[in-house]
This record gives C-alpha cells, sequence and structure tokens, in this order.
C-alpha cells in the first residue's frame, strides 16, 4: 500500500509512502481519492492530517510511470488527479497539511488543498510547480485550486518560471500556516486540527469559504471532462 491510515485519538494520519519521495502514480492517486472519499463520509471527529514517509511530502506526479502508460491510462490519471482534489475538498472537518519535505507539483496542489499548513522549518525542503519544467500541463482540478489559492503573480511566478522555494519564503508569501522543527512536526499537527476542529461554527464555515471551489471541482470530476486531455497524448 502506497497511503497508509492511522489514528490518534479522533484525529486521522493519512501518510504518501512511496518511497523514495512519494511520487503519485495512477494506483497512489486512486488511493488517496478513497482515503479522502472515506475521510468525507466518516469526518473525523479531530480531523484529518496529511503527509509523507520519510523526509519528503510528496515530489508529485511520477513523470516515469506516467509517460510509460497507454494513452487510456494516461488520461484516466488526469481524471483521478481532479477526483482526488475534488475528495480531498469534500472533507467537511479540519485537513492539515504536515509538510516534512519537498512539495513539488502535484504535491504542492494538495498540500494548497489543505485548511492549514504547517511545514518543517527547514532551507532543504522545497516547494513548487515544476510542470512546465517537466513538460507537463496542470489537470484542470489542480488549476482551480491553484486559482482559487493563489494570487495572480504568484500563480504567474511559479508555474510560469517553475521556481522552487524553500519554507521560509512560502510562510512569507503565506503560503504556510507556521513552521515548527521536524521532530515537533507530528504532534503539532496533530494538535493544530484538534485546535480547529474544537471550533463549533468549523464545519460551516469551511462550506462557507471553500465550498464554491469544492463544488466546482465536483463538477469537472462528474464530468470528467478536461480541456487539456488531448495534450496529455
Amino acid at each position: 500500500m502506497t497511503v497508509i491510515t492511522s489514528r490518534t485519538d479522533d484525529t486521522l494520519l493519512v501518510t504518501i509512502d512511496r518511497p523514495p519521495v512519494n511520487a503519485l502514480d495512477l494506483d497512489t492517486i486512486t488511493l488517496l481519492e478513497r482515503t479522502f472519499a472515506a475521510a468525507a463520509a466518516e469526518a473525523p471527529s479531530s480531523g484529518v492530517v496529511l503527509t509523507g514517509g520519510g523526509q519528503v511530502f510528496s515530489a508529485g506526479v511520477d513523470t516515469r510511470a506516467f509517460a510509460g502508460y497507454a494513452r487510456e491510462q494516461r488520461h484516466e490519471m488526469v481524471r483521478a488527479i481532479t477526483r482526488m482534489l475534488a475528495r480531498l475538498l469534500a472533507i467537511p472537518v479540519p485537513v492539515v497539511a504536515a509538510i516534512n519535505g519537498h512539495a513539488l507539483g502535484g504535491g504542492f496542489v494538495l498540500m494548497l488543498g489543505c485548511d492549514y499548513r504547517l511545514a518543517v522549518d527547514s532551507a532543504a525542503a522545497k516547494l513548487g510547480m515544476t510542470e512546465a519544467q517537466a513538460g507537463i500541463p496542470f489537470p484542470a482540478g489542480p488549476l482551480e485550486v491553484m486559482r482559487h489559492e493563489l494570487s495572480p503573480e504568484l500563480l504567474r511566478r511559479l508555474t510560469l518560471t517553475s521556481a522552487v522555494v524553500d519554507t521560509r519564503e512560502c510562510l512569507d508569501q503565506r503560503l504556510l500556516d507556521a513552521l515548527c522543527p521536524a521532530t515537533d512536526l507530528p504532534a503539532q499537527s496533530i494538535a493544530a486540527a484538534k485546535r480547529l476542529a474544537a471550533q463549533p461554527g468549523f464545519r460551516a464555515v469551511k462550506r462557507q469559504i471553500r465550498g464554491e471551489l469544492a463544488a466546482r471541482l465536483e463538477r469537472l470530476a462528474a464530468t470528467g471532462q478536461d480541456p487539456f486531455l488531448a495534450v496529455f497524448g
């Protein structure tokens, strides 16, 4: 299994565990989609924490696996990415990203889909969207998330230049909510999920603030249409 779930009290911990860099192939994306759908249906009372195994959050789409897929599999992977994000946004309780290392491409977008973002205080951890450099454009689902979560200036800079930045710069740009030492990340991310979930109005306010984005992703997921699908071969 490349996605591991565990619990601390009533907080669900979801770990992407596909060494060495937790790259997302079709199987992993499908498992994340199912895991997020289950979390949306069950709604753990103390929230959800999403992290990566080892010292990497996720390096994004596994480009080698993608290149080796038949055309039908490539198209299914593009659609599955949008479905995965739709299920993530549908989780009504707090979802905290515990960013323990690199978060690139699809990993960066997964981070943006979370409600609170806590990262290691490390210059070695790099974040960004390098699809232009990798030669793979963005599926429709990630585009919706990026446009919702990033200012136009930051979206232009990060996507068109394939720039990677460290966690301190991401904090300065307000892409992250807080930094902490790596040893404290598990405990602090669980504490953050519990703290957010303890707010009586959290679910209603999340629907107000992120509900429109969640609805757009759900519509895209339901239709399976993507204007860039032909570009993926």
